[in-house]
């Protein structure tokens, strides 16, 4: 008996020993002592800039038949894969967004990654912007480091996500279950290595360049739904054009927007940039009607960056699309709908660029500041994913994990990166504390981000250096019955969000770098 006691105990024992084991190889940092603290300046000056795009569709994955149209492969049902390189397994791309078990079936359009490179002086900084969902820190990091290996004249990279929902799984989170994870990692060395052959070709195609700033507030309201109250959202187009000093050519545009890339919706199965793909090719091209061409394109290359899409910022099935120029509205997701999004898109930047008031701008000087910052991770079905290892996540200290906050000024133009999908009531004010919110508190983060970003020119990006999901204000912050605005259940945005203290401790750092960034609080 006592022998048998034993034999168990020891087993136990060794089972905890392995329990602890694996649970710190999945926890580890993966970038130990890796810390960003930047400050960096110019003087007015000259500016440099280039631009490249770097198609990062995936080269391979095999296809299936959807037997009962539910958009899940489902073998019990019917669902068949066509096993290409016949070794018996189903290598599939996991599309991102919505739900599990959502298989790319083809290509619609292709997926980018785009990329700027600004000189100014002695600051060298890069923005590069891929067709993906997100893209965590780690591998941001992991990014960072091989782009240095072969361009170490740059002093930091930003790697934003436009957060397409039909783009490949590069988190985890939506694999062919709950409990696998769905990254390919063939697939995530190819959107590494793209991105940085983006970057270097963009550092290799730089010219000396002048900038023009513009905004649009009013043509693309119609085209973004809010779906929680408080109804906050900016609809406004923010947009940076650069020419060549020279020849007057436009090398980029920049174009910042804040909007949920799903509009193709839940039962897409096709690879797609969802909108981004017809709005920058028409930037770039034109919009042709009929072989007709309505508004000449730019040139250049166009980028796309998204702003504060929490809350949530969609352009959901209820809502119609009208194309600009056949006046059809478009209920149903489909490419048709998408294709009217894109073009009207467009149209509202193309005629605002071709405002000739706009000034060009050929001497700016640069200001910069990023920090890494330590998150907790609150969000137990989170931790248990990060355990699983469904996200390769590394931890920093006790459920903490690095992120990442940062700005810069270009002359009138500034700036702001944070790295989630932030709720636009922290951005614009508006904060609300609804009856039947969890901790019963006054706002917390205030006042609103905007009012302490400083110059004429306002750009801000979500999705920037990292993916932590959404950013919900304490004060609206609600898991627990009763539940605020009548709602039945708890609300989407906390499901997917690291917790209740991510929106304050972003919102107080973002402040942070502001004050340090405007030039009335420098001494």
């Amino acid at each position: 008996m006592k022998k048998g006691l034993k034999l168990i105990s020891g087993v136990l024992f060794l089972l905890f020993i392995l329990f602890i084991g694996f649970g710190w190889v999945q926890f580890q940092d993966r970038h130990s002592g890796y810390e960003i603290d930047l400050r960096l300046s110019s003087d007015s000056g000259p500016i440099m800039a280039g631009f490249s795009k770097v198609d990062i569709t995936p080269a391979y994955f095999e296809t299936w038949k959807d037997a009962d149209g539910d958009s899940r492969y489902n073998p019990e049902k019917g669902d068949t894969f066509e096993d290409s390189n016949g070794n018996g397994k189903f290598d599939a791309i996991w599309l991102a967004g919505f739900h599990n078990s959502r298989p790319a079936k083809s290509v619609l359009d292709p997926l980018w990654a785009r990329a700027m490179v600004i000189i100014s002086g002695e600051v060298k900084i890069a923005l590069c912007v891929i067709d993906m969902i997100g893209f965590g820190n780690d591998e941001v990091i992991a990014t960072r480091k091989i782009i240095q290996e072969s361009n170490p004249e740059l002093d930091y990279v930003i790697i934003a996500s436009t957060h397409v929902h039909s783009s490949p799984d590069l988190m985890g989170m939506w694999g062919p279950s709950d409990y696998t994870r769905g990254v390919n990692p063939e697939y995530l060395r190819q959107v590494q290595e793209g991105i940085r052959q983006a970057v270097n070709q963009a550092y290799d195609s730089k010219r000396p360049a002048k900038f023009r700033f513009a905004e649009e507030q009013e043509k693309l309201k119609a085209l973004v739904g809010d779906t929680r109250p408080p109804l906050v959202y900016d609809a406004s187009l923010k947009l940076m054009q650069v020419l060549d000093a020279e020849s007057g050519q436009t090398l980029g545009t920049l174009m910042n927007w804040g909007n949920h890339p799903e509009t193709l919706w839940s039962e897409n199965i096709q690879i797609s940039s969802d909108f981004a793909d017809p709005w920058r090719k028409m930037v770039e091209n034109g919009i042709q009607v009929n072989d007709s061409v309505q508004i000449e394109g730019v040139g250049g290359v166009a980028l796309f960056l998204n702003g504060a899409v929490g809350g949530l910022m969609t352009t959901h099935p209820d809502m119609s699309v009208e194309d600009p120029f056949s006046f059809e509205k478009i209920q149903k997701p489909s490419p048709e709908k998408v294709q009217a999004q894109g073009k009207a898109l467009a149209k509202a930047t193309l005629e605002t660029l071709q405002d000739t008031n706009a000034v060009a701008y050929t001497d700016l000087n640069m200001n910069f500041r990023a920090k890494t910052i330590h998150l907790p991770m609150d969000n137990s079905l989170f931790q248990l994913a990060a355990f699983l290892g469904i996200f390769d996540r590394g931890f920093t200290g006790w459920k903490q994990i690095r992120s990442e906050v940062s700005a810069w000024t270009l002359g009138p133009a500034t700036f702001v990166h944070t790295p989630g999908e932030l709720y636009p009531e922290i951005l614009h004010g508006g904060i609300e504390s609804p009856d039947g919110a969890d901790f019963g508190i006054e706002p917390v983060e205030v006042p609103a981000i905007l009012s302490k970003i400083p110059g004429n020119f306002k750009f801000f990006a979500g999705m920037s250096n990292d993916m932590i999901g959404y950013i919900v204000p304490k004060s609206q912050w609600d898991v627990k019955p009763p539940f605020t605005y009548d709602y039945k259940d708890r609300p989407y945005g906390e499901i997917n969000s690291l917790g209740p203290e991510t929106a304050p401790k972003i919102h107080s750092e973002l402040l942070k770098i502001l004050e340090e960034l405007n030039p009335s609080k420098k001494n």
